[in-house]
């Protein structure tokens, strides 16, 4: 896997976590929704939150184009995105979200692992994303500095 995979990858994980504090926040125009965040998705996505409940992409756009300029202070620090697999017409991928003042989750201030699969396409395509919550102890510990 050469560091140039690694940073596309790391940049297009980056990259949507930015638009969601964008979003959430109100910083970025409502009428950035389509190609900030349906134009990096492919059609069959799914997405599977710490939950368990499985999202199409329909069903996440809804909710997400709902939530905008909801959290003032929503903060999202992106850690540890290692390349797992890189397949034929897909990458595997993990990382951890923090996220701060999240008013949608319980705790606000938490940390999830995140396994997502990209069809390697130029630029990269959100194929699926399953999400788990971090460990209770390692929540607790954060770190929430950012």
């Amino acid at each position: 896997m050469t560091n140039e995979l690694e940073d596309i990858v790391r940049a297009e994980i980056e990259a949507l976590h930015e638009f969601f504090v964008g979003w959430f926040t109100g910083a970025l125009d409502f009428s950035s929704f389509d190609e900030g965040f349906i134009a990096r998705f492919a059609p069959d996505f799914l997405l599977i939150p710490p939950a368990g409940i499985i999202l199409s992409l329909e069903e996440l756009s809804s909710g997400i184009r709902n939530t905008y300029d909801t959290n003032p202070d929503f903060r999202i620090a992106i850690r540890n995105v290692k390349i797992q697999r890189v397949l034929d017409n897909e990458i595997i991928a993990t990382y951890e979200e923090w996220q701060r003042n999240a008013l949608a989750s319980t705790p606000p201030d938490n940390g999830r692992l995140a396994t997502v699969i990209f069809k390697s396409v130029k630029p990269l395509q959100w194929l699926h994303v399953h999400e788990t919550w971090m460990p209770g102890s390692i929540q607790a510990a954060g770190p929430f500095d950012f």
